[in-house]
């Protein structure tokens, strides 16, 4: 099912949020551990409007794939198990980009972002999306769609 919105840009609309949240003087260092792509062993699972999912749903087809795999493990399907590595880095969801473990400075507080939560939100109603959806889900049915 597509579902377009005249003189909406999703993708220009949310990489611009990215964009604003980069330059944010927000001190923050991954160090790839991996622990917050471990949805089962944390608890803690990111939730994607329907902008950011349908952003990372083109970014997981420009990598040639059309299908997010099964998790038994509880790992986000994203990860590379085999590299622990994002194979959509660049396309990755907002939840993404401001949570981080505890060893690399923890998550950004809410107040440093709630304006741009509150945007992506608005996109999400503009869009039709139905709230924020839990990654697999949110990424299986944006997979289905097209930006």
């Amino acid at each position: 099912m597509k579902r377009r919105v005249p003189g909406v840009d999703v993708a220009a609309a949310v990489r611009a949020i990215y964009a604003e949240l980069a330059v944010r003087p927000i001190e923050r260092g991954c160090m790839a551990r991996t622990e917050c792509c471990q949805f089962k062993r944390t608890g803690k699972t990111p939730y994607l409007t329907k902008g950011e999912a349908l952003v990372a749903a083109k970014a997981w087809r420009a990598a040639g794939r059309t299908r997010l795999p099964e998790s038994a493990d509880g790992m986000c399907p994203l990860l590379d198990g085999a590299t622990g590595r994002c194979r959509i880095y660049e396309g990755r969801p907002f939840g993404c980009r401001t949570h981080f473990c505890a060893a690399a400075g923890g998550p950004y507080a809410r107040r440093e972002v709630v304006d741009l939560i509150h945007r992506l939100e608005d996109l999400d109603r503009t869009l039709g999306g139905e709230g924020a959806l839990p990654l697999p889900a949110a990424l299986n049915r944006a997979l289905r769609e097209r930006l």
